[in-house]
């Protein structure tokens, strides 16, 4: 699959580097990540609209760290399918058409909604386990742009 959905653990939120930096630092990133990959979606190819600069994190699920593997520019469809469950909250608040969301998902992945239900549920799994433990983060290169 191209597009996945990709839940952070309960624990962690809030914790992200795009929460943790000054704006001006954050945008800075994102210019740079445009400036090297272009002014479109790095997953679906889409170069219209607001694009998302997204933090790819990847889990050690025995020593509980996440560790922020770098970042990728989406559009907003695909930045919603990434965080599902705050996807789901929007449209229950009538701030999100969740069909177009499953309608962009299965055209990005050539499959069907059943496929997609399926991948949902089994990301909802993973979360929930992943939810049980504090988790420490690993920023990587960007760790210096913190305050500490």
């Amino acid at each position: 699959m191209k597009l996945m959905a990709e839940l952070v653990p309960e624990t962690a939120w809030n914790k992200s580097l795009a929460k943790l930096l000054p704006r001006s630092v954050w945008s800075g990133i994102k210019e740079g990540i445009i400036k090297k990959d272009g002014l479109k979606c790095k997953i679906c190819g889409e170069m219209e609209g607001t694009m998302n600069l997204h933090e790819i994190w990847n889990y050690d699920d025995v020593r509980h760290i996440q560790k922020l593997d770098g970042f990728i520019l989406l559009c907003t469809m695909c930045h919603h399918v990434k965080h599902i469950g705050l996807a789901g909250i929007l449209s229950k608040q009538g701030k999100l058409d969740y069909n177009k969301l499953v309608q962009h998902f299965c055209s990005v992945n050539g499959c069907t909604t059943e496929e997609f239900k399926s991948h949902v549920k089994d990301a909802f799994a993973i979360w929930r386990k992943r939810s049980q433990y504090a988790w420490k983060q690993d920023f990587g290169e960007y760790g210096r742009f913190l305050k500490r």
